[in-house]
């Protein structure tokens, strides 16, 4: 019996998402993931960049504190939608 060791490739961090609106900015918390803040800097949720075959999608996501998960709110075929999506929600 051979025994091949696996290698896995490092995680490729993707450029930080433009918003269009001014009131919420974006902090990067890991390769994929981002706190979206508001103007005060209060934290409305996090978004998440996930590949899909049809492309890029945007998760919208906040974090439940009880559990230390995190709960979706939705996904997104732009950031604009999902950072919407936690403002409104």
């Amino acid at each position: 019996m051979t025994t091949t060791p696996t290698t896995f490739l490092p995680e490729v961090e993707y450029a930080t998402p433009r918003l269009r609106s001014p009131r919420e900015h974006l902090v990067r918390a890991s390769a994929h993931l981002w706190r979206v803040q508001d103007r005060t800097g209060r934290v409305l949720g996090h978004l998440r960049i996930r590949e899909e075959p049809l492309g890029l999608r945007y998760r919208a996501e906040r974090l439940h504190l009880a559990t230390g998960s995190f709960r979706l709110v939705g996904d997104f075929w732009t950031a604009d939608d999902a950072v919407a999506a936690l403002r409104n929600g």
